[in-house]
């Protein structure tokens, strides 16, 4: 779908998707659980769809009605096909070391973006644990026989938490304790921090000493009924449109939730963004924007929009720390840096993140977003600061993870047509 996004006066309220992270995360856990879960709240999008593909092929019971999943778990099994995760990254990591309970072989493949994401760390902490694996050079589609009992195990963390998170997961439903631990600088921290909460919520634990994870095995998990939060990921899109367009509310936010990227809040204040927050709401203003560096790392799904946030401020800002951006839906340093300098920004990459030298107005023009959702939700957003129309195909890849997305901004003021 090709579209045109022309700006516009932001002006309005909308309620934040549900966490993504949560989730995905929940329809895992009551899946493993033995009995039945109501999850409520939940983000039904491309990619927790996959989720719920996956848990239904070993044998799960997931009904969804409108943001209601109803899970059955339990009695679960090896696929009888190889599993399709689509573009899901975190179904990818997560199912991958689900699967590797079963003595069965199974195949988890994706997409032709998913197909060049690195999976080698896991897989090497996986056949640690006596589990057979084989892949393509590294990356999907993948090939597991497991019957693993657990055990002490080392992993790579520098390049996603996910390979950490997929044998917390795991790791209770394991014969043996887990001793995992944690090797070079973990990266995308808070994302751990969701998973081991979440663990917690359905009856399980896994204690933190150091760079080492314990888990006790052998415990499974408990069905639960849960709530998923709003997610400050997808949050960030309004709340960054209200900071450079007028004015946006974005209702169902708490700010003492786990997830990371509620840092978007603090970064939007220290900007210069005129930033005001109720119990369960967070209202940003216009503000004359200054400069900043920010530490990307724990909030990589934020660099997108950060960047464009950035781009007419006043000075010269950095966004670092974040070298794990190479390796999502896109090369996420590349395509961003790209996307801003299609539209008229000042931008660079480094090894890390970007540098932007702000500018006052950019002149808008045809963006390649390369078939990535917060690539192309942050070139909508820009269109706000652009002289004209910021124009894009394959425009409806938001609903990977924010389906909602061209609603609320329509609703908020921002111009957008299909071409």
């Amino acid at each position: 779908m090709k579209m045109s996004f022309s700006g516009g006066t932001i002006d309005g309220t909308v309620t934040s998707p549900p966490s993504k992270s949560h989730t995905h995360r929940a329809i895992f856990l009551a899946s493993l659980a033995n009995g039945k879960s109501a999850l409520s709240n939940c983000l039904i999008s491309d990619d927790t769809l996959s989720t719920i593909a996956a848990m239904r092929s070993i044998g799960a019971s997931v009904e969804t009605d409108g943001d209601k999943v109803l899970v059955a778990g339990g009695n679960l099994h090896a696929p009888a096909a190889p599993v399709d995760v689509g573009n899901s990254g975190t179904t990818l990591r997560i199912f991958t070391g689900i699967a590797s309970i079963f003595n069965q072989k199974v195949t988890v493949t994706g997409d032709e973006s998913l197909r060049n994401r690195p999976m080698e760390p896991l897989l090497n902490a996986l056949t640690q644990m006596g589990v057979g694996c084989s892949s393509d050079k590294g990356k999907p589609p993948v090939e597991i026989k497991g019957g693993s009992k657990g055990g002490k195990v080392t992993v790579d963390g520098s390049i996603s938490s996910q390979f950490i998170s997929s044998l917390l997961v795991t790791a209770p439903m394991l014969a043996e304790d887990m001793e995992i631990t944690v090797t070079g600088k973990a990266v995308s921290e808070p994302y751990i921090d969701v998973t081991t909460y979440m663990m917690r919520q359905f009856g399980s634990d896994a204690r933190k000493e150091g760079n080492v994870f314990k888990v006790k095995g052998g415990t499974g998990y408990v069905p639960q009924d849960y709530f998923v939060p709003a997610d400050f990921s997808s949050a960030a899109f309004p709340l960054v449109a209200g900071a450079l367009g007028g004015k946006a509310t974005v209702k169902g936010l708490k700010l003492n939730d786990p997830q990371g990227d509620r840092i978007i809040v603090l970064v939007l204040r220290e900007t210069g963004a005129l930033v005001s927050f109720t119990d369960d709401s967070v209202t940003v203003g216009k503000g004359r924007l200054r400069s900043m560096d920010v530490d990307v790392g724990w909030c990589p799904d934020l660099f997108p929009i950060l960047a464009v946030l950035l781009s007419t401020a006043e000075g010269t800002s950095r966004l670092h720390d974040a070298p794990q951006l190479r390796f999502k839906e896109s090369d996420r340093i590349k395509t961003t840096v790209n996307m801003l300098k299609a539209i008229g920004a000042d931008a660079s990459e480094t090894d890390d993140g970007c540098i932007i030298r702000g500018r006052r107005r950019l002149k808008g023009g045809v963006v390649d977003n390369a078939g990535d959702h917060r690539i192309m939700m942050a070139a909508a957003v820009a269109s706000l600061v652009c002289d004209n129309p910021v124009v894009m195909e394959n425009s409806e890849c938001f609903s990977i993870s924010y389906p909602d997305f061209l609603d609320h901004m329509r609703l908020l003021g921002l111009k957008a047509d299909v071409l």
